[in-house]
């Protein structure tokens, strides 16, 4: 990727900027390649063609072009309008704002950024930053927790006293942040003012012990989360958590209940409901046991189609777990009586 890079273009000025010079003196994994040059657009389009990536502008606005190659690597081209330390001038952290020459040499660092990465400290270029873009404010968050790094007073100050921006950027762009989160970093942006401002609250995350990705933007925001762009998934996941109930016994039919509320994420709804370990157990017990072949089909009925088929099922399903029947004559038997039972209600009702 590098090699390609200086390839397309050799003889030209061009630097290696932001996150992929801050890995690369991490020694952690260099995935994305942020490169400044003077003509972005000519650059990406020449290494589109050698890469055989997907091209397209990352920013009509500012002219920067992205190419995304097949491997899941992204290389950006963005403009170099003045010199090399007017544009890490314009960078959100210091360990952000350092610059390779692209052909190889020493690096540039007009703000401390390789002295914050060895303290691991993360320092705001300049005080304006959070201003300038607030999807910074949680973006100082995210590489605190991604980082083990730790704002410095005066940049963990400014962004206390820009809290309210906070929900400012595009919806999009908020949930691509928090999604990285652990639940030390929602900890964190509680601690700077960052959380109440988009709705969440640290109540329910802090009662559950280990959590998920996906779990713990349902605990942080609760039915406040239907507010960010989530995906359609996790918008069915979040609404099973947030309506589980632990079943007030573990009987077998309480047990099956609680699942057909809550499956595919009956555990992790046990979890978020705090139903303790028996009931997680309980669960998986429950679908080892789960039969491989339901004991009847719906056109095995006799019944026209509608709801009542769907009824009846359920009704099978929900006798078989609690083991008040175990063969489809039995279930077939159950079906007649329930019928009939039906067939005389509408008589009497009538």
């Amino acid at each position: 990727m590098l090699e390609r890079a200086r390839a397309v273009l050799d003889g030209e000025e061009a630097w290696v900027v932001g996150g992929a010079v801050r890995d690369e003196a991490l020694g952690r994994p260099v995935i994305d390649l942020d490169i400044a040059c003077r003509e972005p657009e000519q650059a990406a389009r020449r290494f589109s063609k050698q890469a055989r990536g997907a091209l397209f502008p990352l920013s009509e606005r500012h002219g920067a072009w992205r190419v995304a190659l097949e491997d899941g690597r992204t290389v950006d081209f963005t403009p170099l309008r003045a010199g090399i330390e007017d544009d890490l001038a314009t960078r959100d952290f210091t360990i952000n704002a350092v610059a390779m020459p692209l052909a190889g040499g020493e690096p540039v660092d007009p703000f401390g950024g390789l002295a914050d990465l060895e303290q691991g400290i993360l320092r705001a270029v300049r005080p304006t930053i959070f201003e300038d873009d607030p999807l910074r404010l949680l973006r100082a968050v995210r590489l605190e927790d991604e980082l083990g790094f730790r704002l410095d007073e005066q940049t963990a100050e400014l962004a206390r006293r820009h809290a309210a921006l906070v929900d400012r950027p595009a919806g999009e762009r908020i949930l691509a942040e928090l999604e990285r989160l652990s639940a030390g970093g929602y900890e964190r942006l509680d601690q700077l003012g960052l959380l109440t401002p988009l709705g969440g609250s640290l109540e329910r995350l802090r009662g559950l012990g280990e959590t998920t990705p996906e779990m713990r933007p349902v605990a942080v925001f609760g039915r406040e989360l239907k507010r960010l762009p989530v995906s359609n998934e996790l918008r069915r996941y979040g609404r099973a958590l947030l309506r589980a109930e632990p079943p007030g016994d573990l009987s077998a039919r309480s047990v099956y209940r609680f699942r057909r509320d809550t499956e595919p994420w009956a555990v992790e709804a046990a979890r978020f409901a705090r139903g303790g370990e028996e009931l997680e157990r309980a669960i998986e017990e429950a679908r080892a046991a789960d039969p491989a072949e339901p004991l009847l089909r719906g056109d095995e009925l006799g019944l026209p189609p509608g709801p009542e088929i769907g009824r009846l099922l359920a009704l099978v399903e929900e006798e078989l777990a609690a083991g008040t029947i175990s063969t489809r004559e039995e279930a077939l038997e159950l079906v007649r009586r329930e019928t009939a039972s039906g067939a005389a209600r509408e008589v009497t009702d009538s």
